[in-house]
């Protein structure tokens, strides 16, 4: 422009301070000027360095910016300018984050260059969105076009792994491009082949090298406490700090996982010490609070819980499920009703809690309330748990009408346990017709569950269907159907004991049977008798008496008896449902022995006190 004498520009319109201006603005974050300043330089034909674009679409992506975001991109390829690779990531990487990915996917296809940046960020957005078929074809293109994916490619196609055909290809990958030693691949490695169950590979990779950090111990032994195999999760635990290394949060929510599995509550509280140096995190506190509770040691739990700095709807429900499992579901109920009080939202595992509180106190009333409130008031789709709770519900008070109704008007399919539950509830209230329905529902679903097999044996024994006895044992040949042996496990001086019914290899089992007998003895003199209708029906008396005798829990229960002292809580682990004649064993034998014994099965757990089970014999 000439200086007429008449019209004189600002200094500041001139295009190197309209750069500086620009630039200044961007480091700034101030968005608003920053466009305005870019418009400018636009119509003058003018534009900054990559890094500051960089610094703008970087503000834009913090604000959720999206149309300042376009214009940027709108402004970088005008007039044919071509931004570098460098600038052109960064504009991808943006709708990524944003979720524009057909967007990003669009400039991604217009780069005239792409590095393993440029397909690392698209593969890691497809992975992301979920959209894994995706994410995997465009490992396949980029191999293709010659580029070698680097550890953040593979780490982020991992997670997009659709099954073990797949998995075996992406491992050869790895090897072939030599970060099978990397360590965030080695980790993403074996949490794939953890995810999709396959330990022996996840330790396969752990194994193939020696390990020199704390990330891929963590993915190991995570690995076996979310596969359910307490004991290697501890045993790899035990290898890490031999090896030197420090637990951190990870590591103890891992450890604490295996604990809760295998039911070691003094193992739990040896962790506990560590896990008050990480005292403000939620996620290990949460794992904390759970242990304790699946442990059966609610005064723990409640201790855990109050402590905790910061509670999550995952605190507020682990707590309130701790409660209704162990039988305290008024306390449950009224832990729910402060939850809601503290501002915190419910959600789907919350109202679980709820239900099964209200199952197994009997609250019909209440159950029927809060399962009406869930999509009314909190807009929770109840689901198959939450039906099956109050099928348990309606069941137990009898109104067995009702409970099939609701079965029949479930939005989705009702499966065994919703049938299993059912079956119980007829046993109770001695509905034979629609006990035997019931149980012919779930050997449709289930064709080789023992434990239906028997109870309608016994049903058909009871009333004298002889031949539709015979016909449900061939059945039971025909599937070569097994019986689920009875489990259990105690924990003693920080060593686990397992008593199996017809196993007498413990090496005090002459001494336990001696003691049982002699208990079982002093209990009928107090007015036991063994319940026999939990055995095959026909089976002669006495020998219905001493399979009963020999169960699982009351072996255990007496080993605990033996060797711990009286002031030390029994806790019995058990992988069956404990049966009606063992419940009542252990409520009298307490009250005999004036003993507290705690019994986890998968169903609850049952506090056995002065001859009262927390449960009220409603389980």
């Amino acid at each position: 422009m000439l200086d007429n004498g008449i019209n004189k520009p600002s200094p500041s319109l001139f295009p190197s301070h309209l750069i500086d201006e620009f630039t200044t603005f961007c480091y700034q974050r101030d968005v608003t000027r920053a466009m305005k300043a870019m418009g400018s330089m636009q119509r003058h034909g003018l534009w900054a360095d990559s890094i500051t674009y960089s610094e703008l679409i970087k503000c834009c992506l913090a604000r959720g910016a999206i149309d300042q975001g376009r214009l940027v991109h709108q402004h970088l390829f005008s007039q044919g300018h071509r931004p570098k690779t460098f600038l052109i990531n960064i504009l991808v990487s943006m709708y990524v984050k944003l979720g524009l990915l057909d967007e990003a996917q669009q400039l991604f296809e217009k780069m005239p260059e792409r590095n393993v940046v440029s397909w690392t960020t698209m593969i890691a957005g497809y992975t992301n969105a979920m959209a894994n078929d995706k994410a995997l074809e465009l490992l396949v293109l980029m191999l293709r076009e010659g580029v070698i994916p680097n550890m953040f490619t593979l780490s982020s196609v991992l997670r997009a792994c659709d099954g073990l055909p797949t998995l075996g290809q992406l491992h050869c990958i790895i090897v072939k491009t030599g970060l099978d030693s990397d360590v965030f691949v080695r980790s993403a490695l074996i949490d794939i082949y953890s995810k999709w169950g396959e330990m022996d590979n996840a330790l396969g990779v752990f194994d193939e090298m020696e390990t020199g950090d704390a990330i891929v111990w963590n993915s190991i032994i995570g690995g076996f406490a979310q596969n359910s195999d307490g004991d290697k999760a501890l045993t790899l635990f035990k290898r890490m700090k031999l090896a030197g290394f420090w637990a951190d949060q990870s590591t103890l929510t891992s450890v604490l996982r295996a604990c809760t599995a295998l039911a070691l509550l003094e193992l739990g509280r040896q962790i506990h010490v560590h896990v008050l140096k990480f005292n403000q995190d939620v996620t290990l506190n949460n794992a904390l609070l759970d242990m304790y509770c699946k442990c059966g040691s609610l005064e723990d739990a409640h201790f855990a819980f109050s402590r905790m700095v910061e509670k999550d709807v995952i605190s507020w429900s682990t707590m309130i499920i701790g409660l209704a499992q162990n039988g305290f579901s008024s306390k449950a109920l009224e832990l729910f009703k402060s939850m809601k009080s503290s501002g915190i939202k419910p959600n789907y595992i919350t109202m679980l809690g709820v239900l099964f509180a209200c199952s197994h106190a009997g609250l019909v009333d209440d159950g029927q309330y809060y399962f009406q409130s869930m999509r009314k008031h909190l807009g929770i789709v109840p689901g198959r748990e939450h039906y099956g709770c109050m099928v348990d519900l309606l069941g137990r008070a009898g109104k067995l009408d009702e409970a099939v109704k609701l079965i029949n008007e479930m939005e989705c399919k009702p499966d065994a346990v919703t049938w299993r539950t059912l079956l119980g509830a007829c046993r109770i209230h001695h509905n034979t017709d629609l006990a035997i329905y019931a149980a012919k529902q779930i050997l449709n679903l289930e064709p080789k569950d023992a434990g239906t097999y028997i109870i309608l044996s016994n049903i058909y024994a009871k009333c004298q269907r002889w031949e539709d006895v015979a016909e449900v044992r061939k059945a039971m040949s025909d599937q070569r159907v097994k019986k689920e042996p009875g489990c259990s496990w105690i924990e003693v001086n920080k060593q686990i004991h397992a008593f199996i019914l017809g196993d007498k290899s413990h090496p005090k089992m002459g001494q336990i049977s001696m003691e049982l007998n002699r208990l079982i003895l002093r209990l009928k003199e107090l007015g036991y008798v063994p319940d026999t209708n939990f055995v095959l029906q026909d089976l002669e008396g006495e020998q219905k008496e001493h399979s009963l005798s020999y169960h699982s829990e009351k072996l255990a229960i007496v080993f605990g008896m033996m060797t711990l002292s009286r002031e030390h809580t029994i806790r019995i682990r058990k992988n069956l449902r404990i049966c009606g004649d063992c419940h009542v064993f252990a409520k009298l034998l307490a009250k005999m022995e004036q003993r507290y014994i705690v019994i986890r099965d998968p169903i609850r757990y049952h506090h056995f006190r002065d001859g009262i089970c927390s449960c009220g014999d409603y389980w």
